[in-house]
C-alpha cells in the first residue's frame, strides 16, 4: 500500500500531542471621549423658540423639549445632550447658525464631560 501525506482535513481532535495554541493579545481601546451639548439662557429669545430648537436639533417630544427649556431659564442652562465630539460639534454649529437666522442670541455650547 502507497505512502500518502496526512493532510490537515484528515485530522481529528487529539491527533497531535504537539500541537499548540496561538493566542493573540489584543491592545483595550479606549471609549472616545464624550461631549455635553449646553443651552445658555439669555433674555432675549422667546421660549417657544428654545423649544422648537431642541424638538428640531436634539429629536425631544414637545413635554422634553418644554422641560428643558424651562431649565435654561430658571438655572441657567441645561445640558440637552451628550454626544461625541464630531456629534456635539456639528449639533452647536447648527443651533448657533439657526438662531442667528432667525436673529436671536441664543448661545448653545459644548464641553467635555
Amino acid at each position: 500500500m502507497p505512502l500518502r501525506p496526512i493532510l490537515m482535513s484528515d485530522r481529528k481532535d487529539g491527533d497531535s500531542p504537539d500541537a499548540a495554541v496561538i493566542t493573540k493579545t489584543r491592545p483595550k481601546t479606549q471609549r472616545p471621549p464624550l461631549y455635553k451639548v449646553m443651552l445658555l439662557n439669555d433674555d432675549y429669545t422667546p421660549m417657544e423658540f428654545v423649544v422648537h430648537v431642541l424638538e428640531r436639533f436634539f429629536g425631544l417630544n414637545h413635554s422634553q423639549a418644554f422641560e428643558i427649556m424651562l431649565t435654561v431659564h430658571k438655572k441657567g442652562l441645561a445640558v440637552v445632550g451628550v454626544f461625541s465630539f464630531e456629534v456635539a460639534e456639528t449639533k452647536v454649529a447648527q443651533v448657533m447658525d439657526f438662531s442667528r437666522r432667525h436673529q436671536h442670541p441664543l448661545q448653545c455650547t459644548m464641553e467635555k464631560e
